[in-house]
């Protein structure tokens, strides 16, 4: 907008289908200002449902966070830190963009940082399923499996379906908290919706069968694992682990 004189200024933008957004903005000298209006769409029955639609970014906005999140998923993170720092200069409290920065910091293993943004885009949108799976796992990565369950649990109630990544992290929460028998199911889930792409969950699978007492499913997983990544540098672990159950007694050694 093109302003002519000082002062304070309300800035109404009206549009069918959307919720009026009103802005407040401050300027100092004549000449361009600009102000950053989100609008939220107006639910069906808007009267009954008090939840508000998601805010809709403007066209370059968008376009930042897209190329910053293509960016990511192909792992240049230097080109995602472009975009993505765009994107936050022109929208910095939009929760897509605020995922995408933590999602950022948690590549770069700034778990804090990480933790931060992704706090505060669950608190813009309490329906950000991504935001709920990606804040879980910048805190399992910190250790703080506690504080991470309800994230994570949250995020697959949003997405029934979710991701592998999410299921993975949340059954570690479950092991570490001595949770087991939740462990074993969301481990077995996320190893079979990784579709290869992760085979170290087998470890976790079989550490959590092993937890409730399930040591022939523990030896077996063990045994598939080391028979199709004895390559991994995890196969060593595995095979002391498969050891350690048959001399304990837990399971029966496979003669040659």
């Amino acid at each position: 907008m093109i302003v002519n004189s000082v002062g304070e200024f309300t800035v109404i933008v009206d549009a069918p289908g959307f919720r009026e957004g009103r802005e407040d903005l401050s300027v100092h000298g004549a000449g361009n200002a600009q102000v950053d209006v989100y609008l939220k769409r107006l639910a069906k029955d808007d009267a009954a449902v008090g939840v508000p639609g998601r805010a809709i970014l403007a066209p370059k906005a968008r376009e930042a966070l897209d190329k910053g999140l293509q960016a990511l998923s192909t792992n240049k993170k230097g080109e995602a830190e472009k975009q993505i720092g765009l994107a936050m200069k022109l929208a910095p409290g939009h929760p897509d963009v605020l995922y995408a920065q933590g999602v950022l910091h948690l590549k770069r293993e700034n778990l804090a940082e990480a933790q931060s943004a992704l706090e505060k885009a669950t608190q813009v949108d309490p329906g950000h399923a991504r935001a709920f799976a990606a804040l879980g796992m910048a805190l399992c990565n910190q250790g703080k499996y506690d504080a991470a369950i309800a994230p994570l649990e949250k995020s697959l109630q949003l997405d029934a379906v979710g991701t592998w990544e999410t299921r993975w992290a949340l059954a570690k929460a479950y092991y570490q908290r001595a949770r087991y028998d939740d462990a074993v199911k969301m481990a077995q889930g996320a190893l079979a919706g990784s579709n290869g792409k992760e085979p170290k969950i087998a470890l976790l699978v079989a550490q959590s069968l092993t937890a409730v007492g399930q040591y022939d499913d523990a030896a077996r997983t063990l045994r598939e694992f080391l028979r199709d990544h004895a390559e991994c540098k995890e196969a060593a672990t595995a095979q002391r682990w498969l050891e350690t159950l048959i001399v304990d007694g837990k399971v029966r050694g496979i003669k040659n």
